[in-house]
Parts: C-alpha cells; structure tokens; sequence
C-alpha cells in the first residue's frame, strides 16, 4: 500500500463573498469540499491534498523519508495559484471608507502599494532595514484576501482577528508551495504583527500615515468630514518618521479647512 501524506487545513472567510474565492483556488493537487453550511459567515473550507505523485513521499531503504523538490512546472503551478488568490487584494474595499459613505474608495492593495512607496522613499533610518520595510509594507495585510478587511467598527475581537489571519496565511503559504519564500512571508507577517522589530514599528507608522493622507485626500476631492480617522491615529506614531510626516499631513489638513 503507498503511503499518502494529506494535508487537512481550515480557512475561515469573512462574510463578504466567502465563496468567491473558490474560484482562484486552482492547484492541481488540491481537492476543495464543502457543505451548505460553509456559505454562512465564517463557517469552515477544507482543503484536503489529492493522491497524486507530489504527495507521495519517497522511502529509502533505510526506512527514512525524503521529499523530492518541486519540479519547475509545479513551482510555477504554485505561484500562480497563490498570485490569483492574492487578486482579490485589488478587488477588495478597504471597508472604514465604505461605512463613511466614501465613492470609490481604495483596495486593500492600493493601501499595501502606497504604504510600499513610503517604505523606499523613506530616508536611511539607523538600525532599520530599509528593504526589509518594503517587504513588510506589501505583505501586512496578506491575509485579508481570505479574511477580508475586519475593522474595529466589525466587533471581533482582536484575538479572534488573529487567528483568522494566521489561519488564512497558514493556508496561502502552503498554497504558495511553502518553501523559502513562503516562510519569508509568515515571518514578516508574524514580526508586524507583534510589533517585535524596529521595521514593524516603522511599517505599522507607516499603515497610520497612509490612512490619515487617504483621508485627507478624500477630504480634498469628496469633501467629507473625516476627523475620526485622525483621532484614532493622534499620538500613537511610534517613530520620528511617522510623527513627522503625520505633522505634515496635519499641518496641511489645516490649511486645507481655512
């Protein structure tokens, strides 16, 4: 009998299209079941790993178990996979600006990519890794593909949040294949969220800077009145940088009212 090695992972999506995503998920080696009941808010999917040649390990004569390396077209398999998943960043609201009844409001990946360019025209900061910044800058919200954009106003607790994400990077590492840049990924998303390294602190500025010059921009061209967003943000800039340029965007709120 061929020993099989199955992979049995839980994924909770948000109630926002849960199922839509089932589309992206196109990997070959994965079998996707799920009940009616999974079309309830935050039910669970489970991806299960199919009998094919991938899941086979291999045994030696010595009893020991190798795993060959992902072939080319299998690694690319992956990638795409996990760039289709990643789609959906750009599809997704930022959901703070359509409760505020903002027009068009920005994707989750629009906020990620700005975030990206703060990160490299930021000047040299000692001690922080420039580059390691703008990695995090576009990987902190990753598991919102899954999860969607979960804001304080959507009363889960934070805990709850976090398990939801991790469970959701969890999977779209595996579906990226895992490897080394997979765990690149968990690493930078796990380091930001624990606000465990001077680049978090940076990037997490970095996240309430992006947000109070969205604001104001919509500000400027809706004409609404977003004070709460700099409320929530006011004195909880970690670094010089993020208190400066916070100071910038303020000062040209004020101007901007007068």
């Amino acid at each position: 009998m061929r020993n099989v090695m199955m992979i049995h992972h839980r994924v909770f999506f948000c109630s926002t299209k849960p199922l839509s995503i089932l589309a992206s998920l196109t990997h070959p080696h994965l079998r996707l079941s799920y009940s009616a009941a999974a079309s309830s808010p935050n039910r669970p999917i489970h991806c299960m790993a199919s009998d094919s040649p991938l899941s086979q390990p291999l045994t030696g004569g010595d009893g020991s178990v190798s795993v060959p390396p992902p072939s080319p077209a299998s690694s690319a398999s992956s990638a795409i996979d996990f760039l289709s998943l990643c789609s959906r960043l750009k599809t997704t609201p930022r959901a703070g600006w359509g409760k505020r009844d903002v027009k068009n409001p920005e994707s989750i990946a629009d906020h990620m990519y700005r975030m990206g360019l703060m990160a490299l025209i930021s000047s040299d900061i000692p001690g922080v890794n420039r580059d390691k910044c703008i990695k995090m800058a576009i990987v902190h919200d990753i598991a919102e593909a899954i999860v969607g954009d979960i804001t304080p106003s959507c009363g889960i607790p934070k805990e709850e949040k976090n398990r939801r994400e991790s469970e959701a990077l969890e999977h779209m590492c595996k579906l990226l294949g895992g490897g080394e840049r997979a765990e690149e990924i968990a690493e930078l998303w796990r380091e930001y969220e624990a606000n465990a390294s001077p680049e978090a602190k940076v990037v997490k500025d970095f996240d309430k800077l992006e947000l109070i010059l969205q604001a104001l921009e919509y500000e400027q061209e809706q004409g609404k009145d977003l004070e709460e967003f700099f409320e929530s943000t006011a004195g909880k800039f970690q670094t010089d940088i993020g208190k400066a340029w916070a100071l910038e965007i303020a000062s040209r709120r004020r101007k901007q009212q007068h």
